[in-house]
C-alpha cells in the first residue's frame, strides 16, 4: 500500500511518501527551489518522492494532505460572528488558502495527467495538529504514550493534546486560535528585533546571554488555566481579526504581532541597526524560560490526565530544543521522542501515517531514528559535474578519506561535507554538514568569517558518537535529530569550547554507526587521533535553504572560504 503525504500552501512545504507503511522519502519544497520556508504547492518533492518509490502517481492507493478546512468550522463562524467587520479581510485572506487547499487534486493533475476526479478519490484530508501527532507517536517506539502537538496555530488550532495507542490517536483536548504559545514567542522574537518567519531560534541562542528578570511580568502575558491549558492576554497582541499570518509569493509574512500594550511594558521594536544591549538578552532570557515553564505545565497537566510516562511531542514549538532538553527533568515524563521534522514540513509524514495507521487501521511498523530521506548522488555523478566544470579533485577510499579529512580538521580547516541522503528536517545531521574542531578557541569565529557570517550569539552544536554521550553530558539519553540541548559535564567543557554554549550545554546529535555510517566513521577517526569523539556540526549553506546537490555544495564552497569541499568520496581543497 503506498501514501503520498503532502504539506502544501503553508509554510515549509513538503512531501513524503510511504510503502506498507515504512517511509521511502520525505524532502521540503525549499531544498529544490532554494527560498526558505517555500509555501506552495510542493510539486518537486513530490516528484522526487515518486522517483525514488519507483512509481507513478496513478499507482499510488492514497494521498494525504496535512489539513482540513472543516475542522473546527463552527468554532471559526463564531469567531467571525464575534468581530463581523473587522474579520472580514481575514475571512477573504483564509478563503483563499482554502481555495487553493482544496485545488491540490488539479495541481496533482497537472504534474500526472490522471483526472481530477481519479485523485480526488484518493484524497484523505487530515486536520494540521492531527498530522503533528501522527508524525510524532507513528514514527515513535512507544506502544502507548501521550502526545502533544504544540505551534502558532493550524486549522483553528494552536495546541493539541492526546493519547497514542497502537494504531490510533485519540484526542483528548485542544486550545484554539488565537491563543497560542506560538504566536507569544513569535511575538517577542518581533520585539527583539528579529522579524522574519522561522526567526524564533535566535530568541533561543540569545536566552543564556542574559537573566531572567521579566518572568513575573509574563505572567500577565499568558495565563495558566488549572486544567494544564492556557489562555492569551489579548491587550498585549495585535487583534487576531487581522490576522497573524499572510503568503505572498509562496512566502510566509508574518506582520507585526505584538500589541501597544506590549510596547507599554516591555518596550519599543529594537530597530535592525540597533545593538542588543543586555535589556534584550534578559527579555530574551525572560521570554525563553517561561515558554519552557508554560510547556512544562502543559506536560504536567497532560500526565495528569494520562498517567502515561512516555510522550511524543511536534509542531513548531517542539523545535525548541533547550526545553526539549530539560522535559525529563522537570515533568513527571520519563521518555520522549520528537521527530526530525518536528516543524510545518512534517505535515506531510505525519498526514501520511495518520491516514495509513489511524485512518485504515494498518499496523504499526519500526520506529524513525533515521532523518536521511532525501536527495543523493553517486561519485560518478559528482566527477562528471566536476569535469564539466573544470574542476580539479581527488578520489579517495572511505579510509584514505576519513584520514585525510580528519587531519584536516585538526590543522583548523572548515569540510564541507556531502555524503549520503539529505536530511528531512531543519538540522544538519552529517549528510549536508559544515563541520570544524569542537577543540578550537577561535572555531566559532572561524566559522563566521569563512562561511556562516551569522549573529555571534548563535551556538554551534556538537556531534558526538552515541557510546560517549554519558561521558560528555550531564544528561544520557539517544539524541539521533539534534532535537535536545542537555549540559555538558563540567571537567569536559574546556575540552570543546567550540560547541559548548555560554551557559555550558549543547544541542547534541548522538551519532548511531548503523544509521550514519560514513559520519560516524569519521567521527571515529578524528577520536583515535584526538581522543575527543565529537566534531562541531552546522548546517551546510549561506543564507539558503541547506545544500541539496553537488552543484549547490559547490557554489556555496566558491564563494566562501571554507577549506575543504567533500562530495561522497570525492575531495576539492584550496
Amino acid at each position: 500500500m503506498i501514501v503520498l503525504g503532502i504539506n502544501a500552501y503553508h509554510a515549509d512545504s513538503s512531501a513524503a511518501i510511504f510503502r506498507n507503511g515504512i517511509m521511502i522519502a520525505a524532502t521540503e519544497e525549499e531544498r529544490f527551489r532554494r527560498v526558505k520556508h517555500w509555501a506552495g504547492f510542493p510539486s518537486i518533492a513530490v516528484e522526487f518522492c515518486l522517483k525514488e518509490a519507483g512509481i507513478t502517481l496513478e499507482e499510488v492507493d492514497y494521498i494525504s494532505i496535512g489539513r482540513d478546512p472543516k475542522a473546527k468550522f463552527l468554532k471559526k463562524l463564531f469567531f467571525f460572528a464575534q468581530y463581523p467587520v473587522h474579520s472580514f479581510k481575514f475571512v477573504l485572506q483564509r478563503l483563499s488558502n482554502q481555495k487553493q487547499v482544496s485545488n491540490i487534486e488539479e495541481e496533482l493533475s497537472k504534474l500526472s495527467g490522471i483526472s481530477t476526479e481519479k485523485i480526488k478519490s484518493k484524497i484523505h484530508q487530515v486536520e494540521h495538529h492531527r498530522s503533528h501527532l501522527g508524525s510524532a507517536f507513528f514514527a515513535s517506539p512507544f506502544d502507548e504514550a501521550a502526545v502533544l502537538s504544540i505551534d502558532g496555530s493550524g486549522d483553528f488550532s494552536t495546541t493539541m493534546l492526546g493519547i497514542g495507542k497502537e494504531n490510533t490517536i485519540e484526542v483528548i483536548d485542544s486550545v484554539d486560535f488565537p491563543h497560542s504559545i506560538g504566536i507569544f514567542y513569535t511575538a517577542f522574537t518581533q520585539l527583539l528585533g528579529f522579524p522574519y518567519y522561522g526567526d524564533e531560534y535566535k530568541v533561543m541562542g540569545l536566552a543564556p546571554y542574559g537573566e531572567p528578570k521579566y518572568i513575573d511580568k509574563l505572567r500577565n502575558v499568558v495565563l495558566w488555566k488549572d486544567d494544564g491549558l492556557f489562555t492569551l492576554n489579548f491587550d498585549y497582541f495585535r487583534s487576531a481579526t487581522q490576522g497573524f499570518i499572510k503568503y505572498e509569493n509562496n512566502l510566509p509574512i508574518v506582520p507585526p504581532l505584538f500589541g501597544k500594550k506590549m510596547i507599554e511594558v516591555f518596550g519599543a521594536e529594537r530597530k535592525k541597526e540597533e545593538p542588543l544591549t543586555q535589556y534584550h538578552k534578559d527579555l530574551a532570557a525572560s521570554v525563553q524560560r517561561f515558554t519552557e515553564e508554560t510547556i512544562f505545565h502543559i506536560l504536567k497537566g497532560l500526565h495528569k490526565r494520562t498517567g502515561l510516562d512516555k510522550v511524543c511531542i511536534a509542531g513548531g514549538v517542539a523545535q525548541n530544543s533547550v526545553a526539549n532538553g530539560k522535559i525529563t527533568r522537570n515533568t513527571p515524563f520519563k521518555e520522549v521522542y520528537i521527530p526530525s521534522a518536528g516543524h510545518d514540513a512534517g505535515i506531510s509524514m505525519g498526514s501520511a501515517q495518520y491516514t495509513y495507521h489511524h485512518i485504515l487501521q494498518q499496523p504499526r511498523v519500526a520506529p524513525i531514528y533515521s532523518a536521511y530521506t532525501g536527495a543523493s548522488f553517486t561519485n560518478e555523478q559528482i566527477e562528471n559535474l566536476l569535469k564539466e566544470k573544470g574542476i580539479a579533485y581527488k578520489k579517495y577510499n572511505d579510509d584514505e578519506l576519513y584520514d585525510k579529512v580528519s587531519d584536516r580538521l585538526i590543522n583548523a580547516g572548515v569540510i564541507g561535507w556531502f555524503n549520503g541522503r539529505a536530511e528531512f528536517g531543519p538540522r544538519a545531521l552529517g549528510a549536508r554538514s559544515i563541520l570544524a574542531d569542537p577543540r578550537r578557541t577561535d572555531a566559532k569565529d572561524l566559522l563566521n568569517a569563512k562561511i556562516k557570517r551569522r549573529e555571534s550569539f548563535r551556538p554551534f552544536a556538537p556531534s558526538i558518537l552515541k557510546e560517549f554521550v554519558e561521558e560528555y553530558f550531564e544528561v544520557n539519553d539517544i539524541v539521533p535529530f539534534m532535537e535536545k540541548v542537555f549540559p555538558i559535564r563540567k571537567e569536559k567543557q574546556h575540552l570543546i569550547p567550540a560547541v559548548t554554549h555560554v551557559d555550558g550545554t549543547g544541542r547534541l546529535q548522538s551519532v548511531d554507526k548503523e544509521i550514519s555510517p560514513a559520519y560516524y566513521n569519521l567521527i571515529k577517526k578524528f577520536y583515535d587521533k584526538t581522543g575527543v569523539p565529537i566534531l562541531l556540526n552546522t548546517s551546510f549553506n549561506e543564507n539558503e535553504p541547506i545544500v541539496n546537490s553537488p552543484d549547490e555544495a559547490l557554489d556555496c564552497f566558491l564563494r566562501t572560504s571554507m577549506d575543504m569541499l567533500v562530495l561522497q568520496n570525492i575531495v576539492i581543497e584550496r
